[in-house]
């Protein structure tokens, strides 16, 4: 049999087959390390390989898990069954045994669990309770960081409260002006189809007038700021969290809440009645536009009957849901931003899930104030 390369040597890689009287025997030899890698798949590549054999390592001077794999990687392509190691110490046989194992976890087949829908239903349900829960939680922290700062008003940080009030407001009212003017058409004109059928056209005014300024600016208005303000703040402060931001805030014995979430809730907090009546007021103004072309109602006609049949308490009621609303926009935002897990992925499925949640929060309160405003005769 051939003497052995001495393991002190780092000789180049070299694989031959030895026949022998039962088995043939792969003799590998050499150093078969990464950087020698073209050199052995060349020698791998350039052997006839018969049907068994069996792995000689003796005469390997060094061997790392990119030499293995590119050896295993051969070796299952023409062999079906896993050949005998022999001649290998035992701190080589460990690395060709771990890069085997891998190859072999990895080629196995997945298997995926079938998930029963008791199960599902399940799961679901913890999750959304503890959403809700966290939101509730980081509701409690920033109701009592607004008390503090309306006790102390010196700790408000003025300069970012102006940044993110132009921002969810001076930026937003274009957009609002834009969609709540289109509300305010469509539903006159929805309302004056019916209307013409009996002649009551005038009817119109009170519809949109009271519907309007009461339930469809403000819900319109507060889907716009969820999907434009409320996504921002998750996305604002979910980079932050991913770049470490917050925890320098931190390291500097300040409080995330009330540099980064205070001045974003207080902002939106004003800016969101101030929306609101601009909403009131583009609605109200895509009606009169169309009430004359369409139903026969001039604008001074139209302004008349809005004066006399539109009572204050209606555009009140609006007016009154919407900090609630911001309020709970801003929480939902602020939460799921401060909460993101840190990584690209889950700053977009928290942005999502910021504008899914407030959209739904935002009609379940709408649907409670319905209830309450109507229990008091409002």
């Amino acid at each position: 049999m051939p003497e052995a390369v001495p393991r002190t040597e780092s000789a180049a890689p070299k694989a031959v087959f030895e026949r022998g009287k039962d088995l043939a025997a792969l003799r590998l030899t050499g150093s078969w390390r990464l950087a020698s890698l073209a050199r052995v798949a060349a020698e791998l590549e350039a052997l006839q390989w018969p049907e068994k054999f069996a792995i000689d390592g003796s005469g390997i001077t060094e061997i790392d898990s990119a030499g293995a794999l590119a050896l295993l990687t051969h070796v299952d392509a023409h062999s079906r069954s896993q050949p005998q190691l022999t001649g290998f110490e035992a701190n080589e046989l460990r690395i060709v045994e771990q890069v085997r194992g891998r190859l072999e976890a990895a080629r196995a087949p997945t298997k995926h669990h079938q998930e029963r829908t008791i199960e599902m239903i399940g799961r679901r349900t913890i999750e959304v309770t503890l959403s809700v829960l966290g939101d509730i939680n980081f509701l409690g922290a920033t109701v009592v960081g607004l008390g503090r700062s309306v006790i102390h008003p010196h700790t408000v940080r003025i300069r970012e409260l102006t940044a993110q009030f132009e921002q969810v407001c001076l930026n937003a009212i274009p957009v609002v002006a834009l969609v709540t003017l289109l509300i305010g058409v469509v539903i006159a004109y929805l309302l004056g189809l019916q209307a013409e059928q009996f002649g009551a056209n005038i009817f119109v005014v009170d519809g949109v007038g009271i519907g309007a300024t009461r339930e469809f600016a403000p819900i319109i208005v507060a889907v716009i700021v969820a999907g434009r303000s409320g996504a921002a703040f998750t996305a604002q402060l979910g980079s932050m969290r991913l770049t470490e931001e917050t925890d320098a805030i931190r390291t500097l014995g300040l409080s995330p809440l009330d540099v980064l979430v205070l001045p974003r809730v207080i902002a939106l907090i004003i800016a969101m009645p101030l929306l609101v009546f601009v909403g009131d007021v583009m609605s109200l103004t895509g009606a009169l536009l169309i009430a004359e072309p369409m139903l026969d109602i001039t604008p001074p006609t139209f302004i008349a009957r809005l004066r006399d049949t539109l009572d204050i308490s209606h555009p009140l009621v609006g007016l009154a849901k919407a900090p609630v609303f911001a309020l709970v926009i801003a929480v939902i935002g602020c939460r799921m931003g401060m909460s993101v897990e840190r990584d690209t992925r889950a700053v977009g499925m928290a942005t999502t899930s910021t504008v899914v949640q407030s959209i739904v929060a935002v009609i379940l309160l709408d649907a409670a104030f319905a209830v309450f405003f109507q229990a008091i005769g409002i």
